[in-house]
């Protein structure tokens, strides 16, 4: 009997911004077999030499999928499967019960995922908890590995 594989995780980038980030977390998404997703408008050319050297020489093992904005990214996804991760909520990402599949959703480095979106989901949200009130933030590509390594460790 053959088992089936199981689908991947997808990391997806709302409108980033600063393309080292966005070419770390493609490095992640290859290493660990996730699916990129880029929400336009994106805040650097897929071509900026930063973005490449983040992503070494990775980039062939990245499947990147591009939309053209995130209302086109919603309205193609089962909403049961989006967890979005933001500061602005208090709700722990380890509470989440993610499977393979799943989508892991970050909003661009300025301004998070809309305020708007939040509320619509506000089921659907998480956070990474932070002890220091003097950091504002954790940089982008390490909140995605800590959400997407969780994820994976919920697998076994």
């Amino acid at each position: 009997m053959c088992s089936k594989a199981k689908p991947p995780f997808n990391i997806v980038l709302v409108e980033p911004e600063i393309p080292p980030n966005t070419g770390s977390i493609a490095r992640l998404c290859g290493a660990t077999d996730s699916i990129l997703h880029l929400v336009r408008p994106l805040g650097f050319s897929t071509d900026d030499k930063h973005l490449k050297r983040a992503g070494l020489d990775y980039w062939q093992y990245v499947q990147i999928v591009y939309w053209d904005n995130l209302e086109a990214f919603l309205r193609a996804q089962d909403e049961n499967r989006l967890f979005f991760l933001s500061k602005k909520v208090s709700r722990r990402y380890t509470e989440a019960h993610y499977q393979p599949g799943d989508f892991l959703i970050f909003g661009k480095e300025t301004k998070g995922i809309p305020p708007e979106i939040l509320t619509l989901y506000h089921d659907r949200c998480f956070s990474i908890p932070m002890s220091n009130s003097h950091v504002r933030s954790l940089n982008l590509a390490m909140a995605a590995g800590i959400v997407l390594f969780e994820a994976i460790r919920q697998q076994g």
